[in-house]
């Protein structure tokens, strides 16, 4: 099996090799940010949102990349190129760099770039074909007058618990609700619901990420004529879903048969999930909608 190699500020370093200071406030305090993004037969998909998204974390939590959004692109997929990948999973992480122990970020002097390429299995595919089990976790997702909720920093405390609440039960995932308890996210993905033939998502505003393929998954469902829109959602409106379905850079599309539970719609994937998978996948191989790995 050929050799790693996970880029650190600029080298590309063997995985066996790789590491950061244990000063660096990133691994000491969680302050950094990153983002996960996709490429799908040698294109990185919505490179460019990515990277936006990114240095708009970095700018909430006066963060410097040291690095421009060209430069930060190209190294992206020069780590592709570099592990010779054209189907692959991009952590991208910008940490604080390396302080002291105290929390000044005033000490750390300069802030490190991270890129590791490789693969991802979040659940075994026949798992993800038949729909996944999921519990409503005890966890509330943070509320959004803390920690801005659009920040996709590295601390993922939070939805932590909420997976090992869902371990705990045996569990493939967690749905997080708001400190008022109306439906978020899961640990680490959009939810939609499906009722007569139409299409909901909580509304950012309650703390759920404004994610990439959230905004796709819109898109595909207004071509192909499905009306979805951003509505509060109850438990009682979750549980009496037709369907329900995760999205997200790692989940792609994950149909919900079961919620504390109690069965969704028939049991089965539904009609309208189906539809939204198969079209995400043509929307995902569509040369344009991504960056080349030349």
């Amino acid at each position: 099996m050929a050799e790693q190699y996970v880029y650190i500020d600029g080298n590309f370093v063997p995985r066996s090799k790789a590491s950061i200071s244990v000063f660096d406030h990133g691994f000491l305090y969680g302050d950094g940010v990153f983002e996960g993004i996709r490429a799908y037969n040698g294109y990185v998909f919505k490179l460019k949102e990515h990277i936006d998204r990114l240095y708009a974390s970095a700018r909430t939590i006066m963060l410097n990349i040291p690095m421009t959004k060209e430069e930060l692109s190209r190294a992206v997929v020069e780590t592709l190129k570099k592990n010779s990948l054209k189907d692959a999973y991009v952590r991208l992480i910008v940490t604080r760099g390396e302080g002291d122990l105290g929390l000044d970020p005033r000490k750390c002097k300069k802030p490190s770039v991270i890129i590791i390429a490789g693969s991802i299995t979040l659940l075994p595919k026949e798992v993800c074909e038949r729909g996944i089990r999921t519990i409503i976790s005890w966890v509330r997702r943070d509320p959004v007058d803390g920690t801005s909720h659009e920040v996709k920093s590295l601390n993922y405390l939070n939805s932590i618990l909420a997976k090992l609440d869902a371990n705990a039960y045996n569990a493939d995932e967690a749905i997080l609700l708001t400190p008022n308890g109306y439906v978020c996210e899961g640990t680490a993905e959009n939810i939609f619901l499906v009722k007569n033939g139409e299409i909901f998502t909580p509304p950012t505003y309650t703390g759920a990420l404004p994610g990439i393929t959230r905004q796709v998954i819109m898109e595909i469902a207004e071509k192909n004529g499905l009306k979805t829109r951003e509505k509060l959602i109850t438990v009682h409106e979750l549980f009496n879903a037709d369907e329900i379905f995760f999205t997200g850079t790692g989940a792609e599309i994950i149909p919900v048969v079961e919620v504390n539970g109690r069965t969704i719609g028939d049991g089965k994937p539904g009609k309208i999930t189906r539809l939204i998978r198969e079209e995400f996948q043509k929307y995902t191989a569509e040369p344009s909608n991504g960056v080349p790995i030349l």
